[in-house]
C-alpha cells in the first residue's frame, strides 16, 4: 500500500513537493514584502526598526568600546514620535532592509526632523557617523547598517522623476519609486568600482587620498567607465594612479559600499613585475602611494581603531576596518605571504 504524499508548505504558502530551505523561505518572504504593500505594512507592525538621524545610525554602547545596533519595536518608535509631537503614522515611511532568520522584517527610518538629543536620550544611544560606526560595530551588523543608510539616501535624492520632473512615489517597502505621469519605475542603484591590491611578489602597494584619515592607506580603487570591463578598469586605474603595468589579475570577492553614493566594489589581487615596480604617483588622483613590507602590513592589521597621534609625529600606518573589502584583500595577501614563507 502506497503512503499518502506528504505536502509541505513554503513561506509563500504554496504547496511544494519538497521542503524549502530556511534561506529559500526567507528570500521568498522578503520578496513578497517588496511586491505586496499590504503584506509589508502588516510586517512593519511586528517588525523591528533601526533609527537614523540625517543618515547617521543610532548605536548603543555594549562593552569594551564595542557598540550595537539597537532594533526598536514599531510601537516603541510610534511612542517616540508621539512624545516629540510627530504623527505616529510617520513610522510608515520606514524602508524595508531585510528580515531575520526568524522571518521578522527589519526596517530603517530617518528621524532627521526630530530633535537629535531628545531621541538619543529616549533610546539611551547616540547617532554616529557611518564611517566611525564601522570601527565600533560587530561584523554582522555593519552590512545591515550600511544597507539601511544607502536606501535612505537613495530615497532622499530621488524624489522627482529625471524625465518629467514630477514627484516619484515609493512602494511600501521602499524597493522602488514610480513616476505616475509616465510610468517610469526607478530602482536603487550602485556604481561599479574596481578595487585592487597590487603586489610585486614580496611587497604590497597601498595608497591614500587626501580625504583619508591621517595615516590610513588602502588598496587602489576606481569607478568603471562606461563600456569598460572590470579587467580594463583595473589595468587603467593602476596605470593612471601609480604608473604601473599589471601583469595578472585574480578575483577575490565583492561588496556593497555605501560611499560616496552607494558603490558595488569588485575586489581583485594584481601582480606587477619586480623589475618594473617603481611607483610614479599621479597626485591629482592620490596624495601618496608606496610599497609596504609584510611586517609593516601585519602590524597595521592589528590596529582596530584609528590611532590618535599628535600632528607633529609621524603617523602610524593603519588600514580600513574589518568590514571593508580592502581589509579582506590585505589579510588575504598577508596569508599568502606567510604560506609562501612557510613553504620555503
Amino acid at each position: 500500500m502506497l503512503r499518502p504524499l506528504r505536502i509541505l508548505l513554503c513561506a509563500n504558502r504554496r504547496p511544494l513537493f519538497r521542503s524549502c530551505s530556511a534561506y529559500v523561505a526567507r528570500m521568498r518572504y522578503l520578496n513578497k514584502l517588496k511586491v505586496n504593500d499590504d503584506a509589508c505594512l502588516a510586517a512593519l507592525q511586528t517588525g523591528k526598526v533601526f533609527l537614523y538621524h540625517r543618515l547617521a545610525p543610532l548605536l548603543q554602547r555594549a562593552d569594551q568600546g564595542i557598540f550595537k545596533l539597537p532594533a526598536l519595536h514599531t510601537k516603541d518608535v510610534e511612542g517616540i514620535l508621539q512624545k516629540l509631537g510627530k504623527d505616529r503614522s510617520m513610522v510608515r515611511e520606514s524602508v524595508l532592509i531585510s528580515c531575520s532568520e526568524q522571518n521578522q522584517a527589519q526596517f530603517c527610518l530617518d528621524v532627521g526632523e526630530l530633535d537629535q538629543g531628545a531621541v538619543e536620550e529616549m533610546c539611551e544611544g547616540k547617532f554616529v557617523d557611518l564611517r566611525k560606526a564601522f570601527f565600533v560595530l560587530r561584523g554582522e551588523e555593519a552590512p545591515l547598517v550600511a544597507r539601511g543608510q544607502a536606501l535612505l539616501r537613495w530615497h532622499q535624492g530621488n524624489g522627482f522623476c529625471s524625465a518629467s520632473g514630477q514627484p516619484t512615489h515609493r512602494n511600501q517597502a521602499g524597493s522602488q519609486r514610480l513616476c505616475h505621469s509616465n510610468g517610469i519605475v526607478y530602482y536603487p542603484k550602485m556604481a561599479p568600482v574596481a578595487i585592487v591590491l597590487v603586489s610585486d611578489g614580496k611587497r604590497c602597494l597601498l595608497g591614500r587620498q587626501a580625504s583619508f584619515p591621517r595615516g590610513m592607506y588602502s588598496a587602489l580603487a576606481g569607478f568603471c567607465d562606461m563600456g569598460e570591463t572590470l579587467e580594463e578598469t583595473l589595468y587603467r586605474e593602476v596605470a593612471e594612479e601609480v604608473g604601473l603595468e599589471v601583469e595578472s589579475i585574480r578575483y577575490s570577492g565583492s561588496q556593497h559600499w555605501p560611499f560616496p553614493q552607494s558603490s558595488f566594489m569588485v575586489a581583485c589581487h594584481a601582480t606587477v613585475s619586480p623589475d618594473k615596480a617603481e611607483v610614479n604617483v599621479d597626485h591629482t588622483e592620490l596624495e601618496d602611494a608606496r610599497w609596504f613590507t609584510l611586517e609593516e602590513v601585519t602590524n597595521a592589521l592589528k590596529i582596530k581603531t584609528p590611532p590618535r597621534n599628535p600632528k607633529e609625529e609621524t603617523p602610524t600606518l593603519w588600514v580600513p576596518p574589518d568590514y571593508a573589502i580592502a581589509n579582506r584583500l590585505i589579510q588575504e595577501w598577508v596569508k599568502d605571504q606567510q604560506l609562501s614563507l612557510a613553504g620555503k
